[in-house]
């Protein structure tokens, strides 16, 4: 029988490797461990001591940083270049918790409005945690999960994209390598199924999920019945919004890269164009040439920009939506076609509430383009999603830069910059985007008991 996890070459459709499944009783061995070692970790391990070992995890993916990119480039498809900044990225996060790890655990003081005393509010672990990660990027979502929360002293059960069983591996390796004792850090390779009891399980205590709607929704029912904390990290169809400029080559470049990145296939992607009515014509005709330039092709390959969709699965998706949005009314300004598991960059015009896309997430190199004619207007429409993850705002006003992004309904607003995602900076969502944060102080603030200590 074949595996649900499987390395599935998306360049090629050549299934590589195939890993099995974890078996009822070795994923409760594994449960059992990572809540033996909470007990050790959280307690006699110190913060100090914590850090060091995640240090040490960052320091390993740099030192390995070719062998895994090119994992992920055979197993979601990642442009190599892509991959190791990927890498790069994920270091980093260790490297920035294992920095600050004694300052996000320290005692926090509050102040007394009355009374005599000290109050203080003291972080601790939770105990084993659940993490359910995606495929678009393997490494940086397990990196803003479990850097944190291992510094915390919570122990990490890693449930991987049957997709990406590979990388997995190679950091449960990482783990095990870095000096991490049995237990701190468990691969499992479940299934859907298996899940369903892990959360149940009185010795799981929180679960986080990056993912789509469905799944998070699935996890958030069951983590509802059983009274667990849950983070959703979940789609996103990010307005970018155009509203002035005095460089429109620079704002059109900026569009490309807020689109391209990962062949479109990242959840806080640029995915809707909203253009004031001024640079309209213009940014139409720039953005889709500078679009459809973007060089695509094998991911191995040196320069190339866009590679493949990440599966058949995901090609047929976004296919379906594409022509589904063409019967309805949109129109194909350039692109359009498929080639296997590659798709072209695509430009879509004249969409209105009444199309599907209109409300959608299209996880791939398709681009939404809008016209409106005033500020209102382009918030208005900006808002009009049931996702709330991020945004862009390019404007050359810094009263209206404020004032837009006062009010976009949306986790995140980058004013006049993209790709300025960073270690230090919350990650998070609104509406159907999610709840809760990953990275930063906020992220290590989410799975860890905030006891209240008052003293007279």
């Amino acid at each position: 029988m074949t595996s649900m996890y499987a390395v599935v070459d998306p360049a090629t459709g050549e299934t590589v490797k195939e890993y099995p499944t974890i078996s009822d009783g070795d994923l409760r061995d594994a449960i059992g461990r990572a809540d033996r070692a909470h007990r050790e970790w959280s307690k006699a391990a110190t913060v100090a001591e914590r850090a060091a070992l995640v240090r040490r995890v960052g320091e390993l993916h740099s030192e390995r940083r070719k062998e895994l990119a090119d994992i992920i480039v055979a197993e979601m498809g990642k442009p190599v270049g892509q991959a190791r900044g990927e890498v790069d990225f994920s270091a980093s996060i260790y490297e920035f918790y294992a920095d600050n790890a004694e300052s996000l655990m320290a005692d926090e003081p509050i102040g007394l409005a009355e009374g005599e005393g000290s109050a203080v509010i003291r972080r601790s672990s939770l105990g084993v945690l659940l993490g359910i990660m995606p495929w678009n990027f393997p490494y940086y979502q397990v990196a803003r999960f479990a850097g944190p929360n291992l510094i915390i002293g919570n122990t990490i059960l890693l449930k991987h994209a049957p997709q990406c069983p590979q990388s997995a591996e190679a950091m449960a390796q990482i783990y095990a390598d870095a000096g991490f004792p049995a237990g701190a850090y468990e691969n499992i390779y479940a299934t859907n199924e298996q899940i369903e009891w892990v959360i149940a399980d009185p010795r799981v205590r929180g679960v986080s999920v990056t993912g789509s709607e469905r799944a998070g929704a699935a996890v958030a029912a069951i983590a509802g019945k059983n009274l667990k904390k849950v983070v959703l990290e979940l789609g996103g169809s990010d307005p970018f919004i155009v509203l002035g400029t005095d460089d429109l080559d620079k704002t059109v470049e900026d569009a490309v890269a807020a689109r391209i990145d990962n062949a479109g296939q990242s959840c806080n992607a640029a995915k809707r164009m909203i253009v004031i009515d001024e640079f309209y014509e213009p940014f139409l005709e720039k953005f889709t040439a500078a679009l459809t330039a973007v060089k695509q092709g094998d991911p191995r390959e040196r320069g190339i920009e866009c590679g493949p969709l990440s599966s058949e699965v995901a090609a047929d998706r976004l296919e379906e939506q594409v022509k589904r949005a063409v019967e309805q009314g949109a129109k194909v300004v350039a692109g359009g076609k498929r080639n296997g598991n590659y798709f072209e960059p695509t430009v879509l015009t004249e969409i209105t509430p009444e199309n599907d896309i209109y409300r959608e997430e299209l996880f791939g190199p398709v681009a939404q383009v809008y016209r409106v004619q005033s500020e209102d207007e382009a918030i208005e429409l900006a808002n009009d999603t049931p996702f709330g993850l991020g945004s862009y705002v390019m404007t050359t006003d810094p009263d209206q830069a404020a004032r837009v992004a006062d009010r976009i309904d949306a986790g995140m607003v980058y004013v006049n910059i993209v790709g300025a995602d960073a270690a230090e900076l919350p990650f998070g969502g609104t509406k159907r985007s999610g709840f809760g944060r990953e990275l930063g102080r906020y992220g290590a603030d989410e799975f860890v008991n905030k006891k209240l200590i008052r003293i007279s």
